[in-house]
């Protein structure tokens, strides 16, 4: 073909910068490498990657900021459903795939290349995903994957770029590290086994809070705009402020054991402090605010959303129609929720809202009330029973026959 361009979706790890090496060096193809932000790079570390791509031999280099678009179009769902997948693990990495895999779909036709490139393995979801995506978007492009064509592991990887006089932090790439506004995954040999943590110094942010703290965060209609005092318009300054506040503390690691979308169990570790902070303390306000039924279908509907979320589904437009109801849900999710911030665990102290359903105006749980009577809880109570009574007599009268 005469179009030699290939796009490779590159952040400057281990994976993308072999794939950026092989995809030159022994496919003599043109590459364009497209970084995709979405809130987990510093301007200064941006900067190193671009040298580090330009060092490697790309064409071109380019850093595409989805960020804001990442937020409005899944984050903020994410918020409204709790989501948490297995009650562990808030989607850090799996949510953003879809987005940088849409952004470097578009840029690929802008660019009119041939050929679209990822890290990905074979063994883990990212493959699906980008893959997905690319199938959906552009299909007449075709996919190279060197990591997973090749069956490579990190130490194969590390000896390629040796021998071709790329110079890496390889203590550094010993571990797969991926960040985000809605966290970072970590992934290395000890996430391989079923019983070994990660060590200490595996995790991006280091504890150095040692004192607790108490702070506040606001939430307007379901969505963060204020923490410790500070009023942010952008929901996005929010989840970094209280991550600035959080993560030193070392709140919010932990190991998340799943199911991949190919069949198979995996494991992984993540530092995710904003995004555990702000889940729980959103839900907290929704048990104060919300009714039991509209708490009940949230959960149904925003599990199954975390999972096609999880899977790469975003696109489907079911999607949309679940983010209409819980969006619906929100409108009186508004009031501040305070935290406890500790060295590895936080407590949520409590909130105040002026929705909040536990209204001193109509009783106090457990003490009195002002809204019924004693006659009309004995006869609620008589209604309620009914059924069961029935079927209890009715069952034991044939077991006496029998």
């Amino acid at each position: 073909m005469s179009n030699q361009k290939v796009v490779l979706a590159f952040s400057g790890g281990l994976d993308t910068s072999y794939c950026v090496k092989y995809l030159k060096e022994e496919k003599g193809l043109e590459v364009h490498a497209v970084l995709v932000q979405t809130g987990g790079f510093s301007e200064e570390e941006l900067k190193t990657v671009e040298e580090r791509a330009y060092k490697l031999g790309v064409t071109s280099y380019t850093a595409l900021d989805m960020t804001q678009q990442f937020y409005e179009k899944c984050v903020k769902y994410l918020v409204f459903g709790n989501v948490l997948r297995y009650n562990t693990y808030p989607l850090s990495v799996s949510a953003e795939r879809v987005f940088q895999a849409m952004a470097i779909a578009e840029y690929a036709q802008q660019v009119d290349a041939a050929y679209i490139a990822h890290g990905s393995t074979g063994a883990g979801n990212d493959q699906i995903r980008f893959d997905m995506v690319f199938q959906i978007m552009i299909p007449e492009a075709k996919i190279i994957t060197p990591i997973r064509d090749q069956k490579l592991s990190r130490e194969e990887e590390i000896n390629y770029l040796k021998q071709h006089g790329v110079d890496m932090n390889w203590e550094k790439a010993l571990y797969s590290i991926n960040q985000g506004i809605w966290g970072t995954s970590v992934g290395g040999k000890e996430t391989l086994t079923s019983h070994q943590p990660l060590p200490e110094e595996a995790y991006p942010t280091q504890v150095s809070e040692n004192d607790a703290k108490e702070i506040t965060l606001t939430f307007d209609n379901g969505e963060l705009k204020g923490v410790d005092g500070q009023k942010y318009e952008n929901p996005v300054d929010a989840i970094h402020a209280l991550s600035a506040l959080a993560a030193p503390f070392g709140i919010g690691r932990d190991i998340h054991v799943g199911d991949t979308i190919i069949g198979i169990k995996g494991r992984v570790g993540f530092e995710a402090a904003a995004p555990i902070v702000t889940i729980k303390a959103h839900h907290a306000l929704e048990k104060h605010v919300l009714t039991k039924w509209q708490l009940y279908w949230k959960e149904q509907l925003a599990n199954w959303y975390g999972m096609l979320v999880h899977e790469g589904q975003w696109l489907d437009p079911v999607m949309r129609n679940v983010e209409a109801f819980l969006t619906d849900t929100q409108s009186t999710v508004t009031g501040d929720v305070m935290v406890k911030l500790k060295p590895y665990h936080f407590e949520i102290m409590g909130i105040q809202s002026d929705y909040d359903l536990m209204s001193s105006e109509f009783g106090a749980y457990g003490e009195m009330n002002n809204a019924w009577t004693g006659e009309d809880a004995r006869g609620f109570a008589k209604i309620m029973a009914n059924q069961t009574m029935i079927h209890k007599k009715v069952n034991e009268s044939k077991a006496v026959k029998s």
